[in-house]
């Protein structure tokens, strides 16, 4: 089995207002680091085109269908200060949801060893009944929560690496235990959440970094908390909200990671995989601003994905 890529042309078509860093040029970044030859063995796939029902594995069936019905046929719509939706947003959205889903029945189903979706607009600031943070929709909690309910998955861990708390995806699971949720992040730092303090019913794993921390921080978070958490909860699936706006180049945080480090932590996270979900994990991308990191950043933990 190959590691799987999952992405679409159409995650282009969400258009954004001049100079926002969550750009359609983010999705070529990552392209064209795939396009290099230590890629060509990826199994790559085209994200299907889903149901917005599928949302509801996260979200109300009401939020889903008031963003459907405030969707622009031209122009754009702010949803808040950061977050707009273009003509094509309600696509990626659709897309989005297809590839996290598609991921996860490939990987459960043995047919794909793990899988990275390469996606926009990102989820993981969306809450129940709240876009926010350029997320609309939680793809990580969708894809966990359709590993459940359409294969039969007990226990999945979503971990977090992004510099921005995923504060949507701690605050739909917080109180289910069948859902971990581990984050390193920088605080202070938008969205305000993510304290250790915060641990829903003993699922909630937060690490917290302060600004100009780097890898021997991030590592150490790892080593000390995560992953013997992770171990402890022995999850049968792993999925990754892979946000890669932590590496030092980025303009929007101010830790000091390296594409180094995300292969570091790839690896880790495979390894305790190994032990207890079979091997099984689905990364979804999340952040990254700087074209740069970004890509160098993908690709190492691609790269990583693809060693097993």
């Amino acid at each position: 089995m190959s590691t799987l890529y999952v992405t679409h042309p159409a995650f282009r078509d969400h258009l954004v207002t001049p100079g926002h860093p969550e750009r359609p040029e983010r999705m070529r970044a990552v392209e064209q680091a795939m396009e290099a030859e230590a890629f060509q063995a990826l199994a790559r796939v085209e994200a299907p085109l889903a149901e917005a029902a599928v949302a509801t594995l996260a979200h109300p069936e009401a939020f889903v269908e008031a963003l459907d019905r405030v969707r622009p046929r031209e122009g754009m719509v702010r949803i808040d200060g950061d977050t707009t939706m273009s003509p094509g947003t309600w696509e990626a959205l659709l897309r989005a949801l297809g590839a996290s889903t598609l991921a996860v029945d490939e990987v459960v189903g043995g047919r794909a060893r793990n899988a990275f979706c390469a996606m926009r607009p990102p989820g993981h600031h969306a809450e129940q009944t709240t876009a926010m943070g350029f997320c609309f929709f939680n793809f990580a909690v969708v894809a966990a929560r359709h590993a459940q309910k359409a294969h039969g998955v007990e226990k999945v861990a979503i971990v977090d690496f992004d510099v921005h708390h995923g504060n949507g995806t701690q605050a739909i699971v917080w109180d289910d235990p069948s859902i971990m949720y581990a984050s390193t992040h920088q605080m202070p730092l938008f969205p305000g959440t993510g304290a250790r303090s915060e641990t829903g019913v003993g699922n909630i794993v937060n690490c917290p970094m302060r600004g100009g921390d780097g890898g021997d921080k991030f590592r150490e978070a790892f080593d000390d908390a995560i992953l013997p958490s992770l171990r402890t909860f022995s999850p049968d699936l792993i999925v990754i909200s892979a946000g890669f706006d932590a590496h030092a180049r980025d303009p929007l945080g101010g830790l000091m990671l390296r594409d180094t480090d995300y292969a570091w932590m790839t690896q880790e996270l495979m390894g305790v995989a190994d032990e207890t979900a079979g091997g099984r994990v689905v990364s979804i991308l999340e952040g990254g601003y700087d074209l740069t990191g970004l890509a160098q950043s993908t690709a190492a933990h691609v790269r990583a994905l693809m060693r097993g």
